[in-house]
């Protein structure tokens, strides 16, 4: 795995107004791009409005503007958006190089407080925080949708497999038939013969034989009608019958469909826009707290020199300043103009910090319940949907149910009125006949009866071989339903094991770039940094649906100078040496989850902690994966770089 180039043409940002920047222009080229200068040059503002134009909404306005904005121009292509303070924080609008920044900010964004590369430090919960953005509920449902249409699959295959059962019974059958109507047409021809043999003109007048005659025709012909309406009467019953069932069928569905009262789905719905809401609230919130945290722990690092400029000439108009003022001292408090400690600023800043943590907390707990709801609010919508179905599909079943019955009713009514005609017309025979007649009589009686038996067989063999080849279309399906099995089974295994990968993918990706780093940055006694995952089952979690439980250890082993080894805590690492492993952390999620395939650029900030041959060693490793990376420092620590790394000296 490894990074992907996106493009070989400089990128050209325009701020305005963002940070501490009043208006800029700045190219940047792929490759290697060093921000040089001292604390208070406008940086990590730059760095801002990069994470800005990319769609992010970690950025904050210029003091005295209430707008700002950030355009990119790359691959010909130019994004544009506008940074707006509003009462309830920044709000960011516009289409940014990415629909959706979460992983960026996560894995790329590195700035000082980048939730990735200062999870080692709080010690957060490290998987949680790689397998973030993974959909662990869409997971599921799809290994639920793989699952139904594995059952689907595997009742056609033993549908199949009793169709493979009855077909040699039916092919003996239709043999039998093809033998049986043989021998009929055969019997029938040899009585059709006897009749042409037999002379009419026996003991009667011409006008008599053409009476008979004619009387024998029509009896046939009604003879001939009224066993078909006799058979379209069957027919009709048994379609019916079978109408009856599927009502049976559907009714009982109906019945058994849980209930699905509209009041609960408009509460649902409810419930949902309140948590949207409340979602939205506490987002904004998040970011005016990021805005503040931001500010202050710019004033402590030296930014902002002006407000104590400020505060110091007039202490009196500090309300008035508070507005238009942008930076401030380590130990003079902006809000009130008295000095304090630079020791109780920070305490506050990480008090802020925590109750930052506890919202997203809160944000991620109401994501949670709206999946539920959202859930839920889909099985109600499919069950009100349903219900709606079969109601509808049991009025068109009732239908066709009366439709036929009417049609039975019809039909019994043109059989009886047959049945009157055929007595009618044998009588009339009767009368007609001779003793000539009577064999003739039997001839054409025996030629009707056996041509009824030839329609019979022959619309039995059709019917038979019509089911004979839909059989034989059915199990032709047999290939084609395996092989789509196994594409099931195999996506099946792929899911439940997707975030299994993942874990084991991170953990790999995360002690492989450790074990290089370390050995490039060389720290004096420290063999190996190293994650451990582990299984943790946790009650109630089905491991069948991807979403075992396990945890990432994160392990520390050091070494005496006299060769021994011994395990050591996170506690103990340096402050260069926690740096350093959370910037690892952070690129372990960049490769995992393939940002360098969306995201151009990599961004770096705050390496002071780190001495400046280290930070030019992790430079030159960081710059193997995105297209660009620029990185913010000290004049001190650039002057390591090589000089083949452009340079950004004004902002």
């Amino acid at each position: 795995m490894g990074s992907l180039p996106v493009t070989e043409e400089t990128a050209t940002f325009s701020v305005e107004n963002v940070g501490g920047i009043d208006e800029t222009t700045v190219e940047v080229s792929p490759g290697v791009t060093v921000l040089r200068g001292r604390n208070a040059t406008n940086r990590t503002s730059f760095l801002q409005a990069v994470m800005a134009a990319h769609g992010s909404e970690w950025a904050s306005v210029k003091g005295d503007a209430d707008r700002g904005r950030v355009e990119l121009a790359l691959d010909g292509e130019t994004y544009e958006r506008t940074l707006t303070r509003t009462q309830d924080g920044v709000v960011g609008s516009g289409a940014g190089l990415l629909a959706d920044a979460t992983m960026a900010d996560l894995f790329a964004f590195l700035l000082e407080d980048n939730e990735a590369r200062r999870a080692v430090e709080r010690g957060d919960d490290l998987r949680d925080l790689i397998m973030r953005p993974i959909d662990v509920t869409a997971i599921r449902r799809e290994i639920s949708e793989a699952e139904e249409r594995k059952q689907e699959i595997d009742d056609e295959l033993d549908r199949i497999a009793s169709l493979k059962r009855d077909l040699p019974g039916l092919e003996r059958q239709r043999a039998d038939l093809r033998e049986e109507v043989t021998a009929v047409r055969a019997d029938l021809e040899r009585v059709e013969e006897r009749i042409d043999e037999r002379d009419l003109d026996l003991e009667t007048t011409r006008e008599n034989r053409d009476e008979l005659e004619t009387a024998l025709d029509e009896l046939q012909a009604t003879r001939s009608e009224l066993a078909r309406v006799r058979d379209e009467i069957q027919s009709e019953q048994e379609s019916i019958a079978a109408l009856r069932n599927e009502r049976g069928r559907l009714a009982a569905e109906l019945a058994g469909l849980p209930d699905a009262p509209d009041d609960r789905l408009e509460a649902i719905e409810a419930d949902v826009e309140r948590l949207r809401e409340r979602k939205r609230e506490l987002s904004e919130y998040t970011t005016r707290l990021q805005n503040v945290i931001g500010f202050n722990e710019e004033l402590l690092a030296g930014e902002h020199s002006q407000i104590t400029d400020a505060i110091t000439a007039k202490p009196e108009s500090v309300g008035d300043i508070t507005d238009q003022l942008y930076r401030g001292s380590k130990t003079t408090c902006w809000t009130c103009g008295s000095h304090v400690k630079a020791e109780r600023i920070e305490s506050t800043i990480e008090r802020m910090r925590e109750h930052r943590q506890e919202t997203i907390d809160d944000i991620d707990d109401i994501e949670s319940d709206l999946d539920d709801l959202l859930e839920q609010r889909r099985d109600i919508r499919d069950t009100l949907s349903r219900t709606r179905d079969l109601r509808e599909t049991i009025d068109d079943v009732d239908g066709e149910i009366d439709r036929r019955q009417s049609t039975v009713t019809d039909l019994r009514q043109r059989r009886d009125n047959l049945s009157d005609r055929v007595a009618a017309l044998e009588q009339r025979v009767s009368q007609l006949r001779t003793e000539g007649f009577d064999e003739v009589l039997e001839l054409h009686t025996e030629a009707n009866e056996l041509e009824l038996e030839l329609d019979s067989l022959e619309s039995e063999l059709d019917e038979v071989t019509d089911e004979i080849t839909e059989m034989e279309a059915e199990i032709r399906r047999d290939d084609e339903l395996v092989a789509e099995r196994e594409a099931v089974v195999d996506d099946l295994v792929d899911l439940r094991s997707r975030i299994d990968r993942l874990e084991a993918e991170a953990t790999e990706q995360f002690n492989e770039k450790m074990a290089e780093v370390l050995a490039l940055l060389e720290y004096d006694n420290v063999e190996r940094i190293w994650l451990e995952r582990t299984d943790t089952p946790t009650e109630g979690v089905d491991d069948a649906d991807g979403d075992a439980g396990s945890t990432f250890d994160l392990h520390v082993v050091r070494s005496t100078e006299g060769g021994t080894v011994y395990e050591d805590t996170v506690d103990h690492l340096s402050e260069s040496e926690r740096e350093v492993t959370g910037l690892v952390f952070a690129l372990a999620g960049y490769l995992v989850h393939d940002v360098y395939e969306d995201v151009p650029f990599m961004l770096l900030d705050s390496l002071e902690a780190i001495d400046a041959e280290r930070i030019a060693a992790l430079v030159e490793y960081f710059a193997d994966f995105p297209a660009f990376l620029v990185v913010a420092l000290l004049p001190e620590d650039a002057e390591a770089l090589p000089e083949r790394y452009d340079r950004v000296d004004e902002i």
